[in-house]
């Protein structure tokens, strides 16, 4: 299996990371290939450009794609599962992120299809994972858990794939009491990929 996992965080210092190195581990253990796009040590840039933004809102299809948005294609190409793990900032992914949705889903390739143009495959596997400071309990009463769900699953990911799932590893801010049923849920999507 191929294993794209998109990584949105700056600091090789946070919870996220050690989340990243502890999911590395799982899927290598499996004998698997895996790629990462780490967006903020690639320096992805996550602003769309106004030749962007003319091709995505006017599907001006005749414009070009940029090099490093083809890059990230191509690795979506041929993957069979992308994990999408980032922290929650202000309810949702880092701008980092949100600006590789932009960018990267581009009109013709993830949406707005046309026969001219190369369409994004249907992909097996996608999971968002993200690191949450509050509780999952919490999460839920107020209805943030489910607002990041309905936008990761039925938006982002949407009919892209085939199969969807979210896990939030909420409850950071007492890592002690959570990261170790954090690390056993990790192995657990992992593994589940192989059923």
């Amino acid at each position: 299996m191929n294993i794209l996992i998109i990584y949105a965080h700056p600091s090789k210092k946070s919870y996220t990371f050690q989340v990243l190195e502890r999911l590395k581990s799982a899927i290598l253990k499996q004998n698997w290939n895996l790629e990462i796009s780490d967006l903020y040590a690639s320096n992805f840039e996550s602003d769309m450009s106004e030749e962007e933004y003319e091709r995505e809102g006017f599907a001006k299809l005749d414009l070009p794609i940029a090099e490093d948005v083809l890059a990230e294609h191509k690795k979506i190409e041929n993957a069979d599962c992308l994990i999408f793990l980032y922290p929650v900032w202000w309810s949702d992914c880092p701008a980092k992120l949100k600006g590789w949705f932009d960018r990267v889903y581009s009109v013709g390739y993830a949406y707005g299809q046309t026969e001219s143009f190369p369409k994004m495959k249907t992909i097996p596997h996608g999971i968002a994972i993200c690191t949450a400071g509050h509780p999952n309990h919490f999460l839920d009463e107020i209805g943030i858990a489910q607002s990041m769900e309905k936008i990761m699953l039925e938006d982002r990911l949407g009919k892209r794939f085939e199969n969807k799932e979210m896990l939030i590893l909420g409850g950071t801010l007492e890592l002690e009491k959570v990261m170790e049923n954090h690390f056993l849920q990790i192995e657990k999507i992992v593994s589940n990929l192989s059923n």
